[in-house]
């Protein structure tokens, strides 16, 4: 059994992580309130500008599929893919960044399966590091946005992606991130960028009018297409943000309950070998008095 010393010492480390694991609990949990506050205000807006060009994309695929104004919307053979996934610049997170790797290195492994090229662009440390330690090179590096999303920032690193795929070097662009779904958990979020898919829409919400069919302006259709992919993907550095938080929470609430289960057991263990230690010294001198006689 461990010495009286050694136990005191365990004991005193694992308080001062105690108290450390405490402390950065309080801080995600203040970080985490105004984050998904953000996140639930940029979300409505968001959610309904994906609704109106899904609206126009359906319709445009109905009635003009081939008009070359349009080729955010058109589908095209895939022989290039770019994957912007999303991970935290920091630990101490639980799984959050777990689930986004995951999911991305299984859509590379998918793409490659049928010869088609992918490109990475990495937002934050973590992911980085990982695919650099799996021998993958990304395409473009960001470090310190998904801890300070910025909407600058995110609308140069989207165009960028954008750029590529109006020059034909990339076919599709998705969208990769762990996003805040409440404060216990999380959920990943895989969207498709580009190009704009339909998605499944109530018939009865489906004008049939050709003026609302088709746009006055092109210059208007581009304006919406432009915010449409901006704001996804600030959208999506803000809820991984908040997400980041609730895990980061979590993951310092449960190392807060261990190192206290574990102060217990060593406390107990401690008790155990101090009461030894008194039984030893007591019957020592009992002995040693014994022999005197």
């Amino acid at each position: 059994m461990a010495s009286l010393k050694e136990i005191k010492r365990k004991i005193k480390s694992v308080k001062n992580t105690q108290k450390t694991t405490k402390a950065m609990k309080l801080v995600s949990t203040a970080k985490l309130n105004r984050a998904k506050e953000a996140a639930r205000r940029a979300k409505f807006y968001a959610n309904k500008i994906v609704e109106v060009l899904s609206e126009i994309s359906l319709n445009i695929n109905t009635i003009s599929p081939d008009d070359k104004r349009f080729v955010l919307f058109q589908q095209r053979e895939v022989k290039s893919v770019d994957i912007v996934f999303i991970t935290a610049d920091k630990g101490l997170c639980g799984g959050f960044n777990i689930k986004t790797i995951k999911s991305a290195m299984e859509m590379i492994n998918h793409y490659k399966e049928k010869g088609v090229s992918v490109r990475i662009r990495a937002v934050g440390k973590t992911g980085i590091e990982f695919l650099r330690f799996q021998g993958i090179e990304p395409l473009k590096c960001y470090l310190g946005l998904s801890s300070t999303p910025d909407y600058d920032k995110a609308c140069e690193v989207i165009n960028e992606a954008v750029q590529d795929f109006l020059a034909g070097k990339t076919d599709k662009i998705y969208i990769i991130h762990n996003g805040y779904k409440n404060m216990i958990s999380q959920e990943l979020r895989v969207d498709n960028l580009i190009p704009v898919e339909p998605l499944s829409v109530d018939e009865s919400h489906i004008s049939k009018s050709a003026l609302e069919l088709e746009p006055q302006s092109d210059e208007l259709m581009n304006e919406l297409i432009k915010t449409y992919f901006e704001y996804s993907m600030y959208f999506a550095l803000i809820d991984s943000l908040a997400a980041e938080h609730s895990a980061r929470m979590q993951a310092m609430d449960s190392a807060t309950n261990n190192a206290k289960e574990m102060v217990r057991k060593l406390s107990l263990a401690y008790n155990k070998a101090r009461q030894e230690s008194i039984t030893t010294e007591l019957t020592e001198i009992v002995s040693g008095v014994e022999s005197m006689k």
